[in-house]
């Protein structure tokens, strides 16, 4: 894709995020093609939107790229949270584990290691809201959700936990609850085993944007899967050892 037509994709997805009407999809011509390109339409939309960055989704599939998603500012609250419905009409939550980064990554030439990431963070449970501006009814190719963020609407953060390295976070015990009942079979664990290795992937994907800033966020993989919720419902997780997020997702009076 030319720098036009990534732009010209930017402006649908901004337009749809300001007017919360979905599309059906991307016209084909503006529909990326690579990672590469999914990435550069999320940046093209956030210069549009004009928001300040502060967190990241993350993706980091074995053998294959690593992916990213933007989070903005004004979209992460802290737990418990009431959430208005109309800001994620679809009210997808995910389970998550989560880092804030205490310090800044800047950029630099040579890659982050694991240590040093893992020196830089506090991790948490999170909330991922996930909402789509495109209509989920229909077929999206997974780089169409790509250039949207990943659908990302939002991240509910617990409170930060700095005895996180004594946690087995690949496999932590995590509970479901909808409306104060558990919901059973959500303890999935981490989809490759490795949250921190996300992070890692991602303080580095960032490097040539300038760096991870401290205060950042970056949440790291579904542990439960995507479940929709119905306005007025109240979801929490609970990560054992760590600590929980909830959301109620608000109806105006």
């Amino acid at each position: 894709m030319d720098r036009h037509s990534i732009e010209k994709a930017a402006a649908l997805l901004v337009q749809a995020r300001r007017d919360m009407v979905p599309l059906d999809g991307l016209p084909a011509a503006l529909t990326p093609t690579s990672i590469d390109e999914g990435h550069a339409i999320q940046d093209a939309t956030s210069k549009g939107l004009g928001k300040l960055i502060g967190g990241f989704k993350a993706m980091a599939p074995p053998a294959q790229q690593p992916n990213r998603g933007i989070i903005y500012a004004d979209t992460i609250h802290t737990s418990p949270c009431d959430l208005p419905a109309r800001l994620a009409p679809q009210c997808g939550v995910e389970g998550e584990v989560a880092f804030v980064f205490r310090e800044s990554l800047p950029n630099r030439a040579v890659p982050y290691s694991r240590n040093e990431v893992a020196a830089a963070v506090d991790a948490l449970a999170a909330i991922e809201i996930v909402h789509s501006r495109f209509d989920i009814a229909k077929p999206l190719s997974n780089l169409e959700k790509l250039a949207d963020s990943i659908m990302n609407a939002g991240l509910v953060c617990g409170a930060p936990n700095a005895n996180w390295r004594t946690l087995d976070l690949a496999s932590i015990a995590v509970t479901m609850s909808v409306n104060g009942e558990i919901v059973p079979g959500k303890n999935r664990g981490h989809p490759i085993g490795d949250p921190l290795g996300v992070a890692v992937e991602l303080a580095n994907m960032w490097r040539s944007k300038g760096g991870v800033r401290a205060r950042q966020i970056v949440t790291c993989g579904s542990y439960t899967g995507l479940d929709y919720l119905k306005p007025g419902d109240t979801c929490e997780f609970t990560f054992e050892g760590l600590g929980s997020a909830s959301v109620r997702f608000t109806i105006p009076n």
